[in-house]
């Protein structure tokens, strides 16, 4: 029974010291594209600006996580926007998707990870890649 007890201490006290070790989020200011998470990782088809905005919005609606990816290539998932806590299929990120915009967020980073929890999108500049007349409109042309 004692060696029972020492043991439980013992996985308490390392399961606090893990706990608390774990850093907490960083305020962030962030300007990058709104992305489709899904396409921009695999490649699958162009993932950016005007050619992938349709594929973009409908990726978010069936539920693939909606991300932001800063000019120099950092890739982000966005776990919630404007306090709203829905975060797959939500309907202020359809209206922005594709679109180049300004946030204020909390930076929360986990194995490799990062994910934003948006407060707030302080400029929306709109679609201001223009990639479809380099590559059609995606998925299925014009």
């Amino acid at each position: 029974m004692f060696q029972t007890s020492v043991f439980a201490v013992a996985c308490l006290g390392a399961a606090w010291a893990g706990a608390a070790s774990v850093p907490g989020p960083q305020r962030v200011t962030l300007t990058g594209e709104v992305i489709d998470s899904w396409c921009q990782t695999t490649g699958i088809m162009f993932a950016l600006g005007t050619a992938h905005h349709q594929c973009a919005i409908w990726c978010a609606v069936g539920g693939i996580p909606v991300g932001l990816r800063t000019d120099d290539g950092t890739l982000y998932t966005i776990l919630r926007v404007d306090g709203d806590q829905r975060n797959v299929a939500n309907p202020r990120l359809l209206t922005i998707q594709t679109h180049q915009v300004s946030i204020t967020a909390d930076l929360i980073e986990r194995d490799g990870n990062r994910f934003l929890l948006i407060d707030q999108v302080a400029d929306d500049h709109g679609i201001v890649n223009r990639t479809h007349g380099d590559y059609g409109i995606q998925p299925f042309g014009e």
